[in-house]
């Protein structure tokens, strides 16, 4: 069992980063026949939903697009930018579905939003009581210790699912505002799915490994004496 999970949570997210690496490889050297740029696109999608104080900007690293809800920005890798393929089109739009996200105040991505600082805190310091229980199991309070680097590590995995609507609901309006506004055709919305899709499974990963590693902690918890 122990080997099962140790291959899940190292597997797992490597298949994850394979899959949106090479999918997002393939489809960034197929040019999309409207022949927009990722800012374009955004742009686009942007003004057409009433977002026109939201800026695009150029971003430094590969894949490092995102949506700030803070500054109303959305930042583009460079080839996403400066570009016209279906995977920059794909990557613009999603990141322009957590803009519509924020303006339509959609319940997840505000829960997640006032939750992110909580879980960045509890995220890290809970391995720090978890250590200290496993170190000193012979005392007394090391279950307790442990209870509580558990229940903090539950705000981290807690965040981590609630990405999961955040993100497919995002991909699902990138698609429709592509569609919808005739900027990918015929056999590009299969394409673009495709982008999107493995994109969704880093965040499934994550999530998947998150859960089953409070799940064992869990389980060592209730059997301690």
């Amino acid at each position: 069992m122990f080997w099962f999970y140790l291959a899940a949570i190292i597997i797992l997210p490597l298949y994850a980063q394979f899959k949106v690496k090479n999918t997002y490889t393939k489809y960034s050297k197929v040019r999309s026949t409207s022949g927009m740029t990722g800012a374009q696109v955004a742009r686009l999608i942007l003004d057409t939903n009433g977002l026109e104080d939201v800026k695009v900007v150029e971003s430094k690293g590969f894949l490092s697009d995102h949506y700030n809800p803070l500054t109303k920005i959305v930042a583009l890798s460079s080839h996403n930018y400066h570009e016209a393929s279906v995977a920059g089109t794909a990557v613009a739009a999603h990141e322009v579905g957590h803009a519509i996200q924020d303006k339509e105040a959609y319940a997840f991505l505000r829960f997640r939003h006032r939750l992110a600082p909580v879980a960045s805190i509890t995220s890290n310091a809970s391995w720090v009581f978890i250590m200290i229980g496993f170190i000193f199991s012979s005392l007394s309070f090391s279950k307790t210790l442990l209870g509580v680097g558990i229940a903090m590590l539950a705000v981290g995995v807690l965040f981590q699912l609630v990405t999961l609507p955040v993100e497919f609901n995002a991909s699902s309006r990138a698609l429709d505002q592509i569609v919808a506004l005739n900027i990918i055709r015929n056999e590009e919305e299969t394409h673009a799915r495709k982008v999107l899709s493995a994109a969704a499974m880093t965040y499934v990963a994550a999530a998947a490994v998150a859960v089953m590693e409070l799940a064992r902690l869990l389980l060592i918890f209730n059997n301690r004496d």
